[in-house]
């Protein structure tokens, strides 16, 4: 066992002493000692109620011969830190959550570990030091929150983003808004739509790195803490066998990773994430990849953002393993892999009866809400090295226009400038330098995506940034153009009333100035370098690459 070298031989009696200081007793420390990586904190409402999962899986670890030791993640609510300074630090913290991790685990050689997060960052961070330690290991995650909403129907936080639009137009009371705020998010567990944490819930269960009901099971179920249970035992069963993640994730798991976010029409930061996941384990997953796997593979769900279902209605249809199942029809994904139940896929699915339950929700591959899946990457003069699009989340209207460009050095004058109606049909707005490395730490835009939604203005308005958005947004909202401004990228070119081309069936994304004019701005153009006081996001600027490569550190 890999504790060995912190619990066995003569020289390790100071270090077995340490442990009997924690109350472990001998046959406790004889035992596999499983980390637990738990990041709960009272801070985030996906991350509330973690506690209650990891003394699940603390008991299921028990219960399978092993010996639990927990210990903490760090873990940010995106919705908290919108739109203010703090969204600087998201990002950021995917690279600390896994650095951290891997220090725990090195520093304490567990046998195996356990990984509990919920909310965007955590996911993807603890999937990477997953797949960098390599030890036996397993995903279970703290689940999705219930819709809320009152008699008028359904809402989700997307809808208390969109409604701040509809109050400053008139549409809607503050007294309505109020009402909104109380009752949109009803309880703890990640947003209820197919936004970014449970996009990447999701993809931890595709991958095969979680079990199976990991990224739709309501997280206010006693199922999610039968879950936390399974996963403690399972993990055990991965150390008895050595299963490693990386024996888990291959090329085949990849592929099926991104077939599965397409039909499901999930977030645009899971092109950060999953490259930066992957390349954990040595495999290259670039922009081209999304886009290849997109043409080929039908969007199948239409989950709010993009529409009126949410994570539960996808749980009840057959959740994962039904859309999986359905895939299998045209054959878009690879069963034969390995996952963290021991078996294959293709026995996962047998032993369910996998099956869609609810045609409405997932809709059959052979009628599909369209045939290509919900993103789409696009390239151009103005993103030479690529931009992407929800393109399952645009309106008719605006999958093909020529837009004037309205330009923004950053996202809070661009949200004055919407919410002051200063925004007109027909505009584009531009808002740069808030990729990685300008930003720093490539903020989401999900105020200014959900006020111009809010407004009206969600068929006759795009909003293009070298920044990114968060799994809410829905519009002609394209992130991620690369390079990003302070790179020297074109988009650092553009000048107001410049027109703009958005052809997204043609995958192009074009600054229609000629050659010689853009030559001419380059001559004298100088990257705006932002005042950054923060030591962290100093160090995050020098040491990130591109958006196009999943804003990774260097290597």
């Amino acid at each position: 066992m890999r504790s060995k070298k912190m619990t066995h031989g003569l020289e390790k009696a100071p270090h077995r002493s340490l442990l009997h200081a924690l109350g472990l007793t001998r046959e406790e420390i004889e035992r596999p000692l499983v980390g637990v990586v738990n990041a709960a904190n009272e801070v985030v409402p996906g991350h509330v109620h973690l506690h209650t999962i990891a003394e699940a899986v603390k008991a299921g670890v028990r219960a399978a011969g092993g010996t639990p030791m927990e210990f903490p993640a760090i873990a940010v609510c995106d919705g908290l830190a919108m739109n203010h300074e703090g969204m600087h630090f998201s990002l950021p913290s995917r690279e600390i959550i896994a650095d951290s991790i891997e220090i725990m685990a090195t520093a304490h050689p567990f046998d195996a570990l356990v990984f509990i997060p919920n909310c965007d960052k955590s996911v993807p961070g603890m999937l990477m030091a997953m797949l960098r330690m390599d030890i036996p290991s397993i995903m279970v995650s703290g689940g999705p929150m219930l819709a809320g909403g009152t008699l008028a129907g359904r809402t989700d936080l997307i809808s208390v983003f969109e409604a701040v639009g509809r109050v400053q137009r008139g549409d809607m009371t503050m007294a309505e808004l109020d009402e909104m705020t109380e009752t949109a998010c009803p309880g703890c567990g990640s947003c209820a739509g197919m936004f970014t944490a449970n996009t990447m819930n999701c993809m931890a269960e595709t991958m095969g790195l979680a079990l199976p009901g990991n990224g739709t099971i309501p997280a206010v179920t006693a199922a999610r803490v039968r879950l936390a249970k399974h996963a403690g035992m399972k993990v055990m069963e991965l150390l008895e066998k050595n299963i490693t993640p990386r024996a888990i994730v291959t090329p085949r798991a990849v592929a099926n990773a991104v077939a599965v976010d397409m039909a499901l029409g999930g977030s645009t930061n899971t092109v950060l994430h999953l490259p930066a996941v992957f390349g954990e384990a040595g495999l290259d997953l670039t922009l081209d990849i999304f886009d290849e796997v997109s043409r080929k593979t039908p969007n199948l769900c239409k989950l709010s953002p993009a529409g009126h279902h949410h994570i539960q209605d996808l749980h009840a249809a057959g959740g994962i393993p039904a859309v999986m199942a359905e895939l299998t029809k045209k054959g878009l994904v690879d069963t034969s892999v390995m996952t963290v139940t021991g078996k294959t896929l293709a026995e996962n699915l047998a032993e369910l009866n996998a099956r869609v339950l609810n045609q409405d929700v997932i809709h059959s591959v052979d009628a599909p809400y369209s045939a290509q899946g919900g993103i789409a990457i696009l390239k151009g003069s103005l993103a030479p090295q690529g931009a992407v699009v929800k393109q399952s989340a645009v309106a008719p209207e605006m999958m093909v226009r020529e837009a004037v460009a309205r330009v923004f050095d950053s996202e809070g004058e661009a949200h004055a400038a919407i919410m002051g109606g200063k925004i007109n049909k027909g505009d584009a707005i531009i808002i740069r330098y808030e990729g990685p490395r300008g930003g720093p730490g490539m903020r989401e835009m999900l105020s200014p995506t959900a006020a111009i939604a809010g407004m009206g203005l969600g068929a006759d308005v795009a909003l293009i940034t070298d920044g990114r958005f968060s799994g809410g947004t829905r519009g002609a909202a394209i992130g991620h153009v690369s390079p990003e401004a302070a790179d020297g990228g074109n988009i650092g070119l553009v000048r107001e009333g410049d027109h703009i081309l958005i052809d997204i069936p043609a995958r192009r994304l074009d600054l229609l100035v000629d050659e010689a004019e853009l030559a001419a701005r380059r001559e004298t153009f100088v990257p705006l370098e932002k005042p950054v006081t923060s030591p962290l996001l100093r160090r995050y600027a020098r040491q990130v690459t591109s958006a196009a490569t999943g804003a990774m550190y260097r290597k």
